[in-house]
């Protein structure tokens, strides 16, 4: 079919589709904040609005927290596929906000790059679909597929809601394929269709030693004191070389294929590339894997917190009676969520002092995800990402996680394409979140040219 209208509206329409998500990102919709409920109410509106807008039947679906906002298209014609597209129209939380250089929610255009709280993660991202839809309606060219929209308000903040709704209405979300866009390119000048997500498997953990903080000259040295026992349970969570010591961890990790390792390599992700993009002056990591086989494809254990004892102005001069982790550990295809957080609870009661008091909680978990990169579907993500990017693009995993994917994978029985317009480094989840306006720009193509290449 020829989308040649199509694209063009796009680049006429430029400034207004800008100016839409500028009003879209004033919104401060963060779901982790109770405050912001109103926020997140009006965020929902206004993509109904949108939507109706774009002549889809729309709905907004009321849910024991925020609302989902579903859509699709007014006649479903069974001669065409039938595409399901995901976003999520809340954002983080702003702190710190003294590192931010603008406003988050006073979207600020510097160097062809904007930045503002959620415009990369997700409302840019998600925009792009609307953009797309709009340029063919606008131009009175047939949309060659069946539409169908889901856009939640509780990623940022974990809620179950969307995953009680897809299992509960699997008819209702049937389709041919879910598309997402809430993933990053591999760069700035190499776009990428990501193929494997990490699962997540969140544990605290916490120690006591004593009935009550103690005084260190009178006590020290007859009671286990909770910070020393911490730290030794830490410590013996991985070695020096960065390999977890938990037994049965790595017993079925699904290893990396010698031809994923050559295309990992021929991204020439150098050492000098990672201290700029983090900061830290040096990698580390498991011994034996490149840095991009390691953030990509092998497991990982981080501790994300630690608390107990003294840590205020001067001091105090005690044995902490307890003290406590977060521990996260991202997993790769094959490993099972529930079995990670037995064998590391076991581990941690295993290694801890006999002196000490221990209770071990799983906080979340999320299945790790593969998807096929020979899929009809995922091809057609290329082809679509070459043209609306107008380069070669490239098979990438990711570390995170996207826990919907697998709720989507195993309830609708439909290939998911992670079709990515943002950049790792947009500073999602931290101060001054951005993103560059010819990826907006370019995203709103790519989708278009997803259309035609499903056609």
């Amino acid at each position: 079919m020829n989308i040649t209208p199509v694209i063009d509206y796009l680049e006429k329409h430029k400034d207004q589709h800008l100016k839409e998500l500028i009003e879209f990102l004033k919104i401060p919709s963060i779901s982790a904040l109770k405050k912001h409920k109103p926020d997140i109410e009006k965020a929902a509106d206004f993509m109904v609005n949108k939507l109706e807008e774009l002549d889809l039947d729309v709905e907004k679906i009321q849910t024991p927290g925020n609302p989902l906002v579903y859509a699709q298209s007014k006649k479903m014609d069974p001669s065409k596929k039938t595409l399901l597209f995901y976003g999520h129209y809340d954002v983080q939380p702003v702190d710190p906000i003294d590192l931010w250089d603008y406003p988050p929610f006073e979207p600020t255009i510097v160097n062809d790059t904007i930045y503002a709280r959620g415009v990369s993660d997700d409302k840019g991202q998600l925009y792009s679909h609307l953009m797309a839809i709009e340029a063919f309606r606008q131009t009175s060219t047939e949309i060659p597929v069946n539409i169908k929209i889901i856009f939640e308000g509780e990623e940022e903040g974990g809620g179950e809601n969307i995953y009680k709704f897809t299992e509960n209405n699997p008819e209702k979300l049937a389709c041919d394929a879910v598309i997402i866009s809430d993933t990053s390119q591999y760069n700035e000048n190499t776009p990428a269709i990501c193929y494997s997500l990490k699962g997540i498997v969140y544990m605290e953990f916490r120690v006591k030693g004593s009935g009550m903080d103690l005084h260190s000259g009178s006590f020290g040295g007859v009671v286990k004191n909770a910070c020393n026992g911490l730290a030794e349970i830490i410590a013996d969570l991985k070695n020096k070389d960065g390999v977890i010591q938990i037994p049965g961890f790595y017993d079925n990790v699904l290893e990396l294929e010698q031809s994923e390792k050559e295309e990992f390599a021929s991204l020439q992700y150098s050492d000098e590339v990672l201290k700029k993009d983090t900061g830290s002056s040096a990698p580390h990591g498991e011994k034996g894997y490149t840095t991009l086989e390691r953030m990509w494809g092998r497991p990982t254990l981080d501790v994300n917190g630690i608390w107990g004892g003294y840590s205020g102005e001067g001091g105090k001069t005690i044995i902490p009676s307890t003290a406590g982790a977060k521990v996260s550990m991202r997993l790769v295809p094959n490993q099972n969520p529930q079995r990670i957080a037995k064998l590391f609870r076991e581990y941690v009661l295993q290694v801890a002092h006999p002196s000490l008091e221990v209770e071990v909680d799983t906080l979340h978990t999320a299945v790790p995800v593969l998807i096929p990169r020979d899929h009809e579907i995922t091809q057609s993500g290329i082809n679509a990402l070459e043209k609306g990017f107008a380069n070669k693009a490239k098979f990438i995993r990711e570390g995170g996680s996207i826990p919907i994917v697998a709720t989507f994978q195993k309830s609708l029985k439909a290939p998911v394409l992670l079709l990515g317009y943002g950049l790792p480094n947009d500073n999602i989840h931290s101060p001054n979140e951005r993103y560059l306006l010819q990826n907006f720009y370019n995203g709103n193509k790519t989708t278009a040219y997803l259309f035609d290449e499903l056609s």
